[in-house]
């Protein structure tokens, strides 16, 4: 559906519109009807990506009660379904073959979940807070999943949800903070990184877009993410992506809310945690916060008479090779800019230079030559 609507653009706005609107209706429709899950699972990540392409004024106030309806039904039926299965492992017929078919039903219905997020997601980034008291009762569902006593995945979700509130509706998410905040901070230190990585996303973008009011829970969230990136596992594969987030949430909240944070206390330690290289997004954010720093001479950033430079090289070349940086991203030329001022002194390019091995060099040479 979505590449329909590509296609249809070159006949113009007008006739994409009409496309959209013989559309709109069926595909709201099939979410709140279809049985089949797999079905299910495709239209609605269709609807979430027409809603991305068409953006504001797509859909109307009737549109938004049908769908807030239908998703909450959704979740109903993923909590039924939940209770369900529990109830199967408590009968007397109950065995592996049985909890391998509960299973199967289970990451359906999670999957279901993932794109009830999508839908929530494409809608928050459209309409931004105005559509906020249309989903009221939703969000106030969605407060179930983030429970402690719920399964990971249902609190992942939960929060990823509430993520796209206060990214996308903020200052007004503020307004239904009461839901998420204290489950949100909990979370920076649950036993699922899954679930960690969402708590920590949720601060990085508190920090950004979320406004005064969120500013004590920025304080408050600060020693928990550092606890987490110096876990003596933070690094292993299963909690990385986790432990990035985290990291750049620490560089949000420096960047964003400073008064919340003693930077000058903070910054060495964010400094030693770079680069990020599992979470390609969350890296640029690394990187632009990084170029602010260096633009602007941060004393603490250079260090004494620049000593901290062959740390910041060995950096941005790891980030180059490990396709952090991209030519595209507007931070490539920046750290290019940062490069090309360090090679008028030869001195000090040398220093720079001679600590990266043959392949950090080639980094830095071809971010010269692209950027």
């Amino acid at each position: 559906m979505p590449l329909l609507l590509e296609c249809a653009r070159v006949r113009g706005p007008e006739y994409l519109t009409q496309m959209w609107h013989f559309m709109c209706d069926a595909l709201i429709k099939a979410i709140g009807t279809e049985p089949d899950s797999d079905v299910l699972s495709e239209i609605m990540h269709s609807f979430a990506k027409c809603v991305e392409l068409m953006g504001d004024g797509c859909l109307n106030n009737e549109h938004f009660e049908e769908l807030g309806g239908i998703l909450k039904g959704k979740l109903e039926e993923h909590f039924k379904n939940q209770e369900l299965r529990q109830a199967k492992r408590q009968d007397e017929d109950y065995d592996e073959q049985v909890e391998e078919t509960l299973q199967d039903e289970d990451e359906n219905d999670v999957y279901i979940l993932t794109k009830v997020s999508d839908i929530l997601h494409s809608v928050f980034s459209s309409y931004k807070e105005k559509v906020l008291p249309w989903f009221e009762q939703l969000l106030q569902l969605i407060v179930q999943l983030i429970c402690p006593n719920r399964p990971w995945a249902d609190r992942q979700w939960g929060l990823c949800i509430f993520d796209d509130v206060i990214e996308h509706c903020s200052p007004s998410s503020f307004k239904y903070a009461e839901y998420f905040l204290r489950p949100m901070l909990q979370s920076l230190c649950d036993t699922s990184p899954e679930v960690r990585q969402a708590a920590a996303y949720g601060v990085g973008v508190m920090a950004q877009y979320g406004g005064d009011n969120y500013r004590p829970f920025c304080t408050e969230a600060l020693p928990l993410l550092v606890g987490v990136i110096q876990a003596a596992d933070s690094r292993s594969k299963e909690n990385v992506n986790a432990t990035e987030n985290c990291i750049s949430a620490v560089g949000k909240l420096m960047r964003f809310r400073p008064e919340c944070v003693n930077v000058s206390e903070v910054l060495p330690h964010w400094l030693s945690w770079l680069p990020l290289k599992e979470d390609k997004e969350e890296a640029v954010h690394t990187f632009h916060f990084l170029c602010d720093l260096i633009e602007s001479n941060n004393p603490i950033v250079l260090g004494p008479e620049n000593s901290n430079l062959p740390k910041i090289f060995l950096i941005i070349a790891d980030g180059v090779a490990n396709e952090s940086v991209k030519t595209e991203d507007a931070c490539s030329k920046r750290l290019a800019n940062v490069i090309r001022q360090v090679q008028v002194s030869a001195g000090l390019w040398t220093q720079c230079v001679s600590t990266l091995n043959e392949t950090q060099q080639k980094a830095i040479q071809d971010l010269l030559n692209t950027a």
